[in-house]
């Protein structure tokens, strides 16, 4: 049985001892040494690589919580609404418990809690948070956050339509929506092609659509829509669009969008964070959840 042990990899100065020429039995144990440890980095496993099925802190991914490493903010702050909107909040396992009252009492009316992450990971949090808001008066919903490189399209849909991104017809429960960002563990793109990307969201909403009966809104950024999907425009007249910009405008929109269902404009609002708007009047909110 061949024993691998690791070397100290210390250096320093050789003894003179060292230096005098070896013994033919010295220079024999040498190279059975130095055959041994070829060996053995031979039969060595390779160094572990990231596991992506095994997300390591899936309670810090949140609805834009990798934005501000790769798209600076807009300037200024949003101007009051110039045509009918609503106010809302999104929030996940790193709000704890909400304060729902006060965000009522504040003029919030709809609300998105995060329910799942790859196909592991649920919300702690999610029951206070998606029942609280509904308790209020409210109008929620669920979001997804996507690891496509974890698995398949198909798999996370079904996964997040079971724990918590379901749909009901009770006038209150918005349709879920799919958030797709930078990749907070490895590669912005997830290692993917523009393509591949582009078929693992159409999996995700053909099957959520199946397992729901309502098309899944979609959470990104146009910087992350161009850079990753070659700005794919072939899901806009379907799956309301939901876009993050810090400032005084939601800018430019991914292709295949000619408005915003939701506009994320800021992460440092007042109690939660992450405050947004919905483009049009309570009504059409209402609307949407009606399906």
């Amino acid at each position: 049985m061949v024993t691998c042990r690791h070397r100290s990899g210390r250096t320093g100065r050789r003894s003179p001892t060292a230096l005098r020429a070896p013994s033919p039995l010295a220079a024999l144990s040498l190279l059975l040494a130095s055959l041994l440890s070829s060996l053995c980095l031979f039969l060595a496993p390779p160094a572990a690589a990231h596991d992506a099925k095994r997300p390591t802190h899936p309670e810090r991914d949140w609805l834009g919580s990798t934005l501000r490493d790769h798209e600076r903010p807009g300037p200024g702050t949003p101007p009051p609404p110039q045509f009918a909107s609503v106010e809302g909040v999104d929030v996940s396992s790193h709000n704890g418990n909400v304060s729902w009252s006060s965000l009522w009492n504040s003029g919030n009316r709809f609300a998105y809690v995060k329910a799942t992450e790859g196909t592991s990971y649920t919300n702690p949090s999610f029951a206070q948070q998606y029942n609280g808001s509904y308790g209020v008066g409210m109008i929620r919903g669920a979001y997804h956050f996507a690891l496509p490189d974890n698995s398949g399209g198909a798999a996370q849909a079904a996964y997040f339509a079971g724990h918590g991104g379901g749909w009901s017809q009770d006038g209150r429960t918005l349709p879920g929506v799919l958030d797709m960002e930078y990749n907070p563990y490895g590669p912005t793109c997830y290692g993917m092609s523009a393509s591949a990307l582009v078929r693992w969201i159409a999996d995700f909403f053909a099957t959520y659509k199946a397992r729901t009966g309502r098309d899944a809104g979609i959470y990104t950024s146009t910087g992350w829509w161009k850079q990753c999907t070659g700005n794919y425009g072939g899901f806009g007249s379907t799956h309301p669009l939901w876009v993050p910009r810090y400032g005084s405008s939601a800018g430019e929109l991914p292709a295949g969008w000619g408005y915003y269902t939701f506009w994320q404009y800021t992460d440092t609002g007042p109690a939660v964070g992450d405050h947004n708007r919905f483009n049009g009047a309570y009504s059409r909110l209402q609307a949407l959840a009606d399906g």
